[in-house]
């Protein structure tokens, strides 16, 4: 299963549309996470029309409407994998400790907020992924969105995926 992961897209005002690599990838994916802040129900409306379900949370910046038909948090099973999203992971500073026990039950727990692209392993398999933005790249070189691929059997990976800048091509961290 290949899930695309993208978050702070923040319609309108970074853009009305997302870069053409990150619609195709989200349009082939099986399913689409968006890790909260899309802002407007328009920019929820318009990824709801690509094709995959979507999982989504709502984030910090998100108006009323996009708040009431979005969870703040969400935990579900992908191809017999749990997976947990949120929107603030907090800083950095014991990140992964903390989406641990926020989220005991998941694997893979996904973020977003900060705008940095991150895949982080523990030694057991549990893993923490922010994909970053396509849209809002803020002070990271990038535009970024994420790919999670999982197999039965196998643990989850998790790619980072460069939609312009240097090589624009997949950057595997874990």
């Amino acid at each position: 299963m290949r899930i695309a992961v993208i978050s702070d897209t923040h319609f309108p005002a970074r853009g009305r549309v997302l870069p053409e690599n990150c619609r195709e990838r989200l349009i082939d994916a099986d399913v689409i996470l968006h890790g909260g802040d899309h802002c407007d129900s328009e920019a929820l409306g318009s990824l709801q029309q690509l094709g995959p379900p979507i999982i989504s949370v709502h984030g910090n910046v998100d108006d009323a409407r996009v708040r009431s038909q979005l969870p703040r948090e969400v935990t579900f099973d992908a191809d017999g994998t749990r997976i947990a999203m949120v929107h603030d992971a907090g800083p950095a500073a014991g990140r992964m400790a903390r989406l641990r026990q926020q989220c005991p039950d998941a694997v893979v727990v996904v973020f977003g907020h900060s705008h940095i692209p991150l895949i982080e392993r523990a030694e057991d398999g549990f893993m923490i992924l922010n994909p970053g933005s396509p849209t809002d790249r803020r002070r990271q070189p990038v535009h970024t969105m994420a790919e999670l691929i999982l197999s039965p059997g196998q643990p989850a990976r998790a790619v980072i995926i460069r939609l312009d800048g240097p090589g624009g091509t997949p950057n595997e961290n874990d």
